[in-house]
């Protein structure tokens, strides 16, 4: 199959090369046990997942060349910080990485504010769900903060994933005074391809890069299980608005997992 020649910071991808997990291993095996020349070979090995990721970003009003340096810093992060008793593929390691490091990036020269109707009800709902607690000696579920607060839960729901801080895979998660459980320790692949992997994040990406309305919809129809002429009823819509909203945001998110 010949390959397109796209050329990224003066590299030609379609000469790319391509890692298997066999070669991965014996390749961390090796610069685990301090040959750190073998490094470049993990990087040169890994620049095809990069260039993946990178895709997905598309469209955001940034150079591919500029992304791509971006994503190789995430890849070179992950890269000192994988360890094999992990017991997951890097790919598995490194995609969440990289792409923390571009979604960085953008944030930093491309500020995206959550709104401040969305921090108002985000609060709120952390205030009544503190005194709920305080209350009942429980935590309250959605369905109960929506009757506290009379706001739409999918609403409470969004609005508390928006002001959610990325949480890291080297994140300790439990410790009894001896060695730390991570984040990264309760992770394991062995059901889910590579693909699937960067497609989950990808899809989550695009989730939130819709509108407030499209969200809504989506979060019904997906999670609530609720029929248009239900949401069209609930919104002031009409079905087949409801119908063209549904259909553009899933387009949306369709392009996003199949760049042109």
């Amino acid at each position: 199959m010949t390959r397109t020649k796209v050329e990224l910071c003066g590299i030609d991808t379609s000469k790319l090369p391509l890692l298997t997990h066999e070669e991965m291993k014996a390749l961390f095996i090796r610069l685990q046990a301090g040959e750190d020349s073998v490094k470049d070979e993990l990087v040169m090995g890994n620049l095809r997942l990069v260039l993946s990721l990178v895709q997905r970003f598309a469209y955001r009003g940034e150079q591919a060349d500029d992304l791509f340096q971006v994503g190789c810093i995430g890849l070179i992060k992950s890269i000192e910080n994988f360890d094999l008793k992990h017991n997951v593929r890097f790919s598995t390691y490194a995609v969440p990485m990289i792409i923390g490091e571009i979604k960085r990036h953008l944030r930093d020269h491309h500020s995206v504010r959550v709104s401040r109707s969305l921090r108002d009800i985000a609060y709120k709902a952390m205030k009544a769900k503190e005194q709920y607690i305080n209350e009942h000696l429980e935590e309250p579920t959605l369905e109960d903060l929506s009757k506290i607060l009379e706001i739409p839960v999918e609403d409470i729901l969004l609005s508390l994933d928006a002001i959610q801080d990325p949480v890291s895979l080297q994140e300790p998660i439990f410790s009894d005074g001896g060695d730390a459980i991570y984040m990264m320790d309760q992770l394991c692949d062995n059901d889910v391809s590579e693909d699937q992997w960067v497609t989950y994040f990808t899809v989550k990406e695009s989730f939130q890069n819709l509108d407030s309305r499209q969200k809504k919809i989506l979060t019904k129809r997906i999670y609530f299980g609720a029929t248009q002429t239900e949401i069209a009823t609930d919104l002031g819509l009409s079905q087949a608005q409801i119908s063209r909203l549904e259909k553009s945001a899933l387009s949306t998110i369709q392009n996003q997992l199949n760049p042109k």
